[in-house]
């Protein structure tokens, strides 16, 4: 229920926010508009406001939304509004009221960003895990512990601003030049490398640096393979296969590389042992079968405390720094759709709203400053994706109307019907590679 709550309100957020610009653009514009919708189909609820009548509404298919403008051609108009309608507004005015969605969503993006850097933005620092085996962190020496100041001399302040320098590298499939915090320097190659080639993870062999702790269980999954076995919450693992387990790390590192294995656990339950047998659930990982028992650790706090960081700025510092935050992620989203079209970077980091619902609910769950960061991102990528000159798009129309400019006159009928045409196969094929993705993402956990 949570998923889905998540996921309307960011749907219903994204699509207001989007079709409001256009709106605002219009009305700013002198064009009249009929119909402001969020969704799609059977009309659920309607009203009409304003001057112009205009007819508000919600429909049935949560999944979009539109601005409907007065427009000869897609009907008759009174000679008294023809100077009102879309098609009559100058070439400059409509690329305005297109770009005006996307622009918005930019906007929407800036304004949270800069409202959690006011507020305190938390974070991790940017100290490593032991690599996974010939990963190519692992490959590159980077060690358990060690803490990367710098990518290609650009900062890392945090986990995330690691993760994104190392993704862009790996996209372009170039050197990355790491500065650690000991005054080291480690090299990553990324030729050759293409980024999430499996199953649309960046398999760097990157991960969050994470302190030794107990072998103490603190929460068992529903319908896991744990919860079958007996495992409960508090039970302390004392051995695997008659291999003595001191951390909680030499228990995941065990199960993670026994898929399907029978695995026998020495348990302290209750102040009692106890000799139980399960099998790790069989997954798949960049191309890897990995095993998966449904248990999480018991997390003493205090020892995390050391690992974090917040990011704060001041009313106006915060501005500069989000405006830097929404240019930098939207630059790179349309970098790896344009490596996508090259080949250079897969398909599978294309995600459907399954897998757009699955963050949002996990975001939601971790608190409303987790939720707005994944807000803000997804708006970034809304944006993005509308200005891609596809027609059908907002950026398709854009296409048109610089066309326009240039020719003097608009593209004839027949023009725009193929375009339309050639837009509906483009995002009909994305749509089916975002809903595979999602149903690939889901079989493998």
């Amino acid at each position: 229920m949570t998923t889905l709550l998540a996921f309307l309100l960011t749907i219903a957020i994204l699509v207001v926010v989007h079709e409001y610009g256009h709106y605002l653009a219009a009305k700013l514009s002198g064009v009249k508009v009929l119909k402001f919708s969020v969704g799609f189909g059977r009309t659920l609820y309607s009203r009409r406001w304003g001057r112009d009548g205009t007819e508000w509404a919600i429909c049935a298919l949560p999944l979009g939304g539109y601005v409907k403008m007065l427009d000869e051609r897609e009907g008759d108009v009174d000679a008294a509004e023809r100077h009102r309608a879309f098609n009559r507004a100058s070439v400059w005015r409509r690329m305005a009221i297109v770009v005006a969605g996307p622009l918005a969503n930019f906007i929407l993006a800036i304004v949270v960003f800069w409202a959690l850097l006011v507020h305190g933005l938390p974070a991790l620092k940017p100290i490593i895990g032991e690599p996974d085996a010939a990963t190519p962190a692992a490959i590159a020496g980077l060690r358990n512990g060690d803490e990367i100041v710098a990518v290609n001399e650009r900062p890392t302040p945090n986990f995330s601003a690691l993760q994104l320098a190392l993704a862009e590298a790996a996209a372009k499939q170039q050197a990355a030049i790491l500065e650690l915090a000991n005054g080291q320097q480690k090299e990553i190659d990324f030729a050759g490398h293409s980024l999430g080639k499996e199953n649309g993870r960046p398999e760097f062999g990157i991960n969050p640096y994470m302190p030794d702790l107990a072998p103490v269980i603190g929460r068992v999954e529903v319908g896991s393979v744990a919860e079958h076995a007996g495992l409960k919450v508090g039970d302390k693992v004392l051995s695997v296969n008659d291999q003595p387990v001191a951390v909680w790390q030499d228990f995941a590192k065990v199960a993670r590389a026994s898929p399907g294995k029978t695995l026998r656990l020495e348990i302290l339950s209750g102040g009692k042992q106890r000799h139980l047998q399960l099998a790790p659930a069989i997954l798949s990982e960049g191309g890897v079968r990995i095993g998966r028992v449904g248990v999480a650790p018991q997390i003493n706090e205090a020892l995390f405390k050391d690992l974090q960081i917040e990011e704060r700025h001041s009313l106006l510092a915060a501005l500069p720094a989000a405006l830097t935050k929404t240019w930098d992620s939207a630059v790179f989203s349309l970098e790896m759709m344009g490596r996508m079209v090259l080949g250079q970077v897969s398909w599978r980091n294309l995600s459907g709203p399954v897998s757009i619902a699955d963050y949002a609910g996990k975001s939601a769950q971790n608190g409303w400053i987790s939720f707005a960061g994944f807000l803000a991102l997804i708006s970034i990528g809304l944006g993005v994706i509308n200005l891609l000159p596809i027609p059908l798009l907002d950026g398709g129309h854009l296409m048109y109307y610089i066309v326009e400019v240039f020719r003097g006159q608009p593209l004839s009928e027949r023009a725009m019907e193929l375009g339309a045409r050639i837009g509906m196969v483009c995002i009909g094929l994305m749509i089916v590679l975002a809903l595979y993705n999602d149903m690939l993402r889901l079989l493998n956990g």
